[in-house]
Parts: C-alpha cells; structure tokens; sequence
C-alpha cells in the first residue's frame, strides 16, 4: 500500500531523514518509534508532501512525487499531525464535519455514529467549542476527524503526546479497533502502548531505521530499545 524508498529529509544543513525504506501493507498497522529528533515526524509529513524530499514514495501503486498534499488526502492518505490542530472556533461534530471534505468519491469507512462509538466522551460534547475541549478531548476530535474521511491509509503522529495514562490508553483502545478496517502507520515514542496498537515496528534513531522487527519480538527487546528511545524498562515515554 505504502512503500518508501531512499527517503532524505534535509532543513539547510540538517539532515533530519538519512535514506530510510519502509512499507505499509493493506491492512497492516505499522509504528515508527524513536526519541525525539529521531526523523519520524520529517518522514510522515514528507509522505503526506508537506515537508520537500528527495526518494520514492509510493501509495496504492502512485508516485506521490508531484502530487499536492489536498491530493494525498483525497486519495485516502490521512494525516493527523502532532498537536491535533482542532479548530477552536468550531464544536466539535463541526470538527468532524470538516473531516468529510477529504473523502474524494470514497464510501463506506466511518461515519459520525462510529467515531462517537470509538470515544464516548464526545457524545456529550458534540456542542462544545475546540478552544474548551481538553487536550485528551482535542486528540479524539482531531483521530475522528480524520477518519470520516474514509482513510486507506492512516497516519497518526504521538497519539499519546501529553496525556494522561487513562486517556492514553483509551485513544490506544480506540486505535486497536480502527486497525480492524484501515491500514495505520503511527509514530510514538512509548514502546508499549505502540506495540498494543501495531504489528510491526522500525525504530528510527538519528535519522535512519536501527531495527525493524515484529512487535512482540520489540516487547522482548526493551534494554535494547531503551539505548535508542530513553525509556525505562517500564515503556514510560520520554
């Protein structure tokens, strides 16, 4: 579904992406794990064309060389960006609302009815602002959002990123139940949680992939991982 090939990311002098392959197949959920300034950002967004690169990206068979970011989404490529960009002026069913203008043609996916099945708590706050909504509430807006646009493929970054453990572990739950119709690729640095969500790992230091493997074999690695990620043996991020 997704393939990368030869993928550098440069910011002047920085070379924040160092040749990295990686791929996504149909169906199957894939973290990318690494500390901060690792490159995994730099990779999701030069996938989804917002960050300029030099290599191959492939979706669904496509170069995605020349293709707009409006583009990649329309053709069922979803990035939900770190910092969940809720529109604070909007409530949050209008949230949602705006997630549909990205479906390009596409049926069937998530509904409305289904993302509020996934969280519950935005039932009752389907009327409130994005402005009052909490940051656990904002990152439940910001994954539902996209998915009513019918996403092929998804792209979460740091799901978890400022939250408490419970409502971490419930956008986990969440995304645990979304891999069942949609391929993920999702960037954490927490290698628990991550492992829940996905089958298979890479993990990214200093721009390149170190390890790749599947994610019950990473689950056995931790004191190896810890040397790349900065965690402790109890998978706490850093």
């Amino acid at each position: 579904m997704l393939r990368i090939e030869g993928l550098h990311v440069r910011y002047g002098t920085t070379h924040a992406v160092r040749g990295i392959d990686l791929t996504v197949d149909e169906g199957e959920a894939v973290a990318l794990l690494g500390p901060n300034g690792a490159g995994k950002t730099s990779t999701l967004r030069a996938v989804s064309r917002l960050t300029a690169c030099t290599g191959t990206v492939t979706f669904e068979g496509r170069d995605l060389a020349r293709v707009s970011p409006e583009e990649v989404a329309r053709r069922g490529l979803i990035h939900v960006p770190e910092g969940r960009h809720v529109f604070p002026d909007l409530t949050v069913h209008e949230n949602l609302q705006i997630g549909t203008t990205a479906r390009g043609g596409r049926t069937g996916g998530f509904g409305f009815d289904d993302v509020y099945d996934l969280f519950p708590p935005l039932v009752k706050l389907r009327g409130r602002l994005g402005f009052a909504l909490s940051g656990g509430e904002q990152q439940m807006v910001a994954i539902g959002r996209a998915l009513v646009a019918a996403p092929r493929l998804l792209l979460v970054d740091e799901p978890s990123l400022g939250l408490a453990p419970l409502v971490a572990d419930a956008v986990a739950q969440a995304l645990v139940a979304v891999r069942e119709r949609t391929a993920l690729l999702v960037i954490e640095q927490n290698v628990h949680l991550t492992t829940r969500i996905c089958q298979r790992a890479a993990v990214m230091s200093g721009g390149s992939i170190v390890m790749e493997a599947a994610s019950e074999e990473l689950r056995d690695r931790d004191t190896v991982l810890a040397s790349y990620l900065g965690q402790t043996r109890t998978g706490t991020g850093v």
